[in-house]
């Protein structure tokens, strides 16, 4: 399994009925209600951004992202709450007196075109607000009527992106983007039941993060279903925005793309490219893997087509009920097959796998002929009268030095011997290992990649770890084994920094 992040292009929050623009505020302030005591908007705000998956995309189309064995690619929206860090900011007020919101739900939706799934997208600019209002000199109404008051007041805009405008020349369709009130009819606006909502979140607390799945929403884009998507939003259920008579405000925050954190909101793209090479652990009736590598001067080299797979007995006649086996890509240029099944009359016996149908760049390749040793099913289980010792183990890198200082333009294998504690070189080839990525803010971890399981092929052990979409950060790897019932885990063993290139 690997992660990819795609970042925002663009962001920004804008507040019901108002010219203000907050596109470069580092925070995400969602806000509904009424405040006496305090100068500022009254009604509610809408979050808007957008998505960079220009990376995303061309990892897909050069094959470093494979979706040959299936189209597996999971879509997380992640966003950190500034509440999370500390619990005594709960049902407490911000300093602009506001409270902070708890058993809400927020909703993510696709901004619509101009006639809903019709027209013409509503593309938008971010703008280079920061300020939510501008002191007393705007005034409760908060509306581009006293612009000219806050002329010197830079950190204040009322430039598009706005609650009406979304370039200089061109309006919202509807002006918030939709009504939630559902109570637009013929072609005067969109209503909330026309959105394509993506998902809903429930807050039951208001520190949570956002973690929206936008799996179908990302995948539909990537094969073409969907066109036209110039962001997305997320606001308060209408329930919420709507509601009447209150005496205080309430709101809740998030890091925006412009926070200098290490918590810059964005996309999570999991995969499945697990490689799991049982060449040397291949046991009777039972599903087992393996793996054909493509390489041109170190590099892998993609086939012209997915290769066919026959087994072959030690006379190097095809087993009945084996031949013809379909295979994946499941890495660029590593091919999967699925061996199910396969017994012989005594085992441990040798057969063969013969890859063929093989082709680059139109050139016509041998087919290859690989080894393997069947066992039998009775060696992958240990029954006795003893029990097993817990094992311990130690771990060497290499694709990564310990301190090191990575560019953050650098793809580095990073290959995983493991070894039995205490000794120098009884190397394990099958073990249930675990790797993590985090980074330290203080005493706290804050997860990079989660548990993630190694790749391990008929040589030895490895992970691909890419900077490019990594936030420059100390980063440090934790291990973990399985054995025994025992799950021990060994805290950084490899540490190091990813820099900004300059």
């Amino acid at each position: 399994m690997s992660i990819h992040k795609s970042y925002f292009s663009k962001n920004d929050t804008i507040i019901s009925n108002s010219y203000t623009n907050t596109g470069k505020n580092p925070i995400v302030e969602l806000f509904f209600g009424n405040v006496d005591n305090v100068i500022s908007p009254t009604g509610f705000s809408r979050f808007i951004f957008d998505l960079d998956i220009t990376d995303l995309e061309e990892k897909i189309s050069n094959g470093e992202i494979s979706t040959g064995c299936s189209y597996n690619l999971t879509h997380k929206l992640k966003m950190t709450n500034t509440s999370f860090f500390d619990k005594e900011l709960l049902n407490d007020t911000w300093s602009n007196g506001r409270r902070r919101a708890t058993s809400f739900d927020l909703v993510l939706y696709r901004i619509p075109k101009t006639s809903g799934d019709t027209g013409d997208p509503q593309t938008w600019d971010e703008g280079v607000g920061y300020d939510y209002y501008a002191g007393n000199a705007m005034g409760s109404s908060n509306s581009v009527s006293v612009k000219n008051a806050v002329e010197t007041d830079k950190s204040f805009s009322d430039r598009p992106v706005n609650w009406y405008q979304r370039s200089t020349v061109d309006n919202w369709s509807y002006n918030g983007i939709y009504d939630n009130t559902n109570q637009t009819t013929g072609n005067t606006g969109i209503n909330y039941s026309a959105l394509t909502i993506v998902d809903i979140q429930h807050f039951e607390d208001g520190n949570e993060d956002i973690y929206f799945d936008m799996t179908d929403e990302i995948n539909d884009i990537l094969t073409g279903s969907t066109t036209g998507v110039t962001g997305w939003g997320v606001s308060f259920v209408p329930k919420v925005e709507n509601i009447s008579g209150m005496t205080e405000n309430y709101s809740v925050g998030f890091f925006s793309r412009h926070t200098q954190t290490f918590y810059e909101p964005f996309l999570e793209t999991t995969y499945n490219d697990l490689i799991q090479d049982d060449r040397h652990t291949f046991y009777e009736q039972r599903e087992n893997k393996l793996y054909l590598y493509s390489f041109r001067y170190g590099n892998p080299q993609r086939l012209d087509n997915t290769p066919i797979v026959n087994i072959l007995d030690s006379n190097g006649s095809v087993v009945p009920g084996f031949e013809n086996l379909p295979t994946c890509e499941i890495q660029r240029g590593i091919y999967e097959v699925i061996v199910s099944g396969l017994t012989a009359s005594t085992v441990p016996c040798l057969f063969y796998d013969n890859w063929s149908s093989l082709s680059i760049d139109g050139v016509t390749i041998t087919p290859v002929e690989n080894q393997f040793v069947v066992y039998p099913l009775s060696e992958l289980y240990q029954i006795g009268m003893e029990d097993n010792e817990p094992k311990y183990y130690g771990f060497n890198f290499s694709g990564i030095k310990q301190d090191e200082k990575i560019l953050n333009t650098d793809i580095r294998k990073v290959n995983v011997s493991l070894k039995k504690a205490y000794t120098a070189n009884q190397v394990l080839t099958h073990v249930d290992a675990y790797y993590r990525i985090y980074v330290r803010e203080g005493m706290t971890e804050v997860q990079v990649q989660d548990w993630t399981p190694i790749n391990r092929t008929a040589t030895g052990y490895y992970f691909i770890f890419d900077t490019r979409d990594k936030i420059p950060n100390e980063y440090f790897i934790d291990m973990k084994v399985v054995s025994d019932r025992e799950v021990n885990t060994y805290k950084r063993e490899l540490q190091f920094q990813i820099v900004n290139k300059k």
